[in-house]
């Protein structure tokens, strides 16, 4: 059985596309930081377990903390983009999303010295009529996606309908790999099952046999978690209580959880998972 795929948005706990309003983007810049220390706490966690991951990090992230991107890539892990400042593609004009994949990629790459091959929507933000964001994608040279949630749900984001496991899509501009979060299909319906607050909020079960739902039928999941979902000391901010719930709860359970699931899954990188020729 091939290794599931351990992914991770390098993002600030206040860069949350849920706290937009609480926190706009001009007072990032003098918030406190907290990303290298939950960063580097999740690279010793994957070192522990021998597992390696694909780390989808924001433009943003890496001028502020250059550093800790190149940590990140001396440790084995794969640098792919996450977008520039965690705009979601349903708010922006082609054109502003074209300079921003191509400005994150050329950031990356000029920090690490390797070619970027992967992106993933801020907030899986692409989907269905926001379709010209992969063909922009294949344009500017990446060679996979891991933005379509493959569940319906009501506003933000969800593309029920596609395929579940990892598959090329044609495109006019060319075909892209397209990585989806893993889901659990029970009763009908798909679950969310592939991180994130679905990891920490819902039972640990969940996670568990999604995965080895797809180690039945010989497809690797796709299981992703934030930073800032280790950080249970991080400044609260005045949202609604829908949003404190959904990005507060559990915190304090996330590392245990993701010590256990590294314990019986294997995680590698996207990028060891296809041929991209």
């Amino acid at each position: 059985m091939r290794p599931h795929h351990f992914t991770v948005d390098v993002e600030e706990y206040f860069q949350v596309s849920a706290f937009e309003q609480a926190v706009p983007k001009e007072r990032w810049i003098t918030l406190e930081s907290r990303v290298q220390r939950s960063v580097r706490l999740l690279l010793d966690i994957l070192a522990q377990h021998n597992a390696h991951g694909t780390f989808f990090v924001l433009g943003w992230i890496a001028v502020h903390c250059p550093d800790l991107v190149r940590e990140i890539a001396r440790e084995g892990h794969e640098i792919a983009s996450h977008g520039w400042e965690h705009q979601r593609v349903t708010t922006q004009r082609p054109a502003v999303f074209r300079s921003e994949v191509r400005r994150t990629k050329e950031r990356l790459e000029e920090l690490t010295g390797v070619a970027v091959l992967g992106f993933r929507a801020p907030s899986y933000s692409i989907v269905p009529g926001v379709e010209w964001a992969l063909d922009i994608l294949i344009e500017e040279g990446y060679r996979y996606d891991s933005s379509l949630f493959p569940i319906r749900r009501p506003g933000g984001y969800g593309y029920p309908g596609i395929a579940p496991h990892p598959h090329w899509i044609e495109r006019r501009s060319g075909r892209i790999a397209e990585f989806p979060p893993t889901t659990l299909r029970r009763l009908g319906f798909s679950f969310p099952a592939g991180g994130g607050a679905y990891f920490r909020v819902l039972p640990y079960a969940l996670t568990r046999a999604a995965l080895l739902d797809c180690e039945r039928c010989g497809k690797p999941g796709t299981f992703y978690v934030h930073p800032w979902e280790f950080d249970p000391g991080q400044p609260r901010f005045d949202v609604p209580w829908h949003t404190r719930l959904r990005h507060y709860t559990g915190l304090n359970r996330t590392e245990g959880r993701l010590r256990k699931l590294l314990t019986e899954f294997q995680f590698s990188r996207i990028a060891d998972a296809v041929e991209f020729t």
